[in-house]
């Protein structure tokens, strides 16, 4: 699965963009078709909820799957975006 990564209003680390690379192939696991998967990571302005954001976006055929988290930490926004993800496949595989 190709696995693009990109950074807003921040360079990411390698050891980040190395753990992300490690949680989302996981996905791949799940759903065979796929055909990529974009994460943004972004710094946000609200701080009280957690101001790192990670959107995960999973392309498979005729659909794309979308997840928004925003926490304390990027590694934990990832997380909680792949967990969501993986509820939606499991959807996606149900039709």
């Amino acid at each position: 699965m190709d696995i693009r990564i990109q950074a807003v209003k921040f360079d990411a680390d390698q050891k980040l963009i190395d753990f992300v690379r490690r949680k989302v192939s996981k996905l791949d696991r799940m759903i065979d078709n796929s055909t990529g998967a974009e994460v943004t990571l972004k710094l946000d302005k609200d701080d009280e909820a957690g101001n790192k954001v990670a959107i995960l976006r999973l392309a498979v055929p005729g659909n794309e799957l979308v997840a928004e988290r925003r926490s304390r930490s990027f590694e934990e926004s990832v997380d909680l975006c792949v967990d969501a993800i993986k509820r939606q496949i499991e959807r996606y595989k149900e039709r």
